[in-house]
């Protein structure tokens, strides 16, 4: 019985999941209630309170979901593709994260609607983004590239243009080609995180 109960409740869960994301999309994070969500599901506010503690912590489990199906699936490490400091890698990763863009809208636009006002989401978001940074940091100290000073700077500047665009692309689609876009960003990266940039006038400068 105690199994039975146990798959019951990661049934309703994933209800609740489920119909949350799919009325965020329909209504917007702020415009929808744990009452619409408990009742898109088929059960009551007391349950939802079994499950989770706030709508907000509902839509960091859907992102933290959303982020390890991304994460396990990408078949090289953005750690990896900046320690390696190939072009070739930089733009490959970059084609991938970009083709992820979709899958990914229904879960953002919510997020960056409700960060604002919402410090779970706000420090949920802000993670994700140090988490990234951290990695591509690791990848440069891998390669010993760059000055140290340098290297947070690089990734910061790097992947602030990724979700800077990101960002637009779940709001607007691609106004810009998808095309030019990563032909672009591919020739940026490759400047801040590979030895493209070794000679350029900062490094000169340092």
């Amino acid at each position: 019985m105690a199994s039975l109960r146990d798959a019951q409740k990661r049934m309703t869960r994933a209800l609740l999941l489920d119909n949350a994301l799919k009325l965020f999309a329909e209504k917007g994070y702020q415009a929808t209630t744990i009452e619409d969500i408990a009742g898109a599901a088929g059960t009551t506010r007391t349950t939802f309170y079994l499950h989770f503690a706030s709508k907000s912590e509902l839509l960091a489990d859907l992102l933290k979901q959303v982020a390890d199906e991304v994460v396990s699936a990408d078949e090289v490490k953005l750690e990896d593709v900046v320690a390696g400091g190939e072009v070739a890698l930089l733009r490959g990763w970059l084609d991938r994260n970009f083709g992820n863009w979709e899958k990914l809208r229904p879960y953002l636009l919510p997020a960056y609607e409700a960060a604002p006002s919402d410090p779970v989401i706000h420090e949920t978001l802000i993670g994700w983004f140090e988490d990234t940074i951290a990695s591509m940091h690791r990848g440069l100290d891998s390669a010993g590239r760059y000055e140290e000073r340098d290297r947070r700077a690089r990734c910061v500047l790097a992947f602030g243009q990724f979700e800077y665009t990101a960002h637009r692309y779940f709001s607007l689609g691609w106004r810009t080609p998808r095309a030019d876009v990563l032909r672009n960003m591919t020739d940026a990266w490759a400047y801040l995180l590979t030895d493209r940039g070794l000679d350029g006038p900062a490094a000169a400068d340092a």
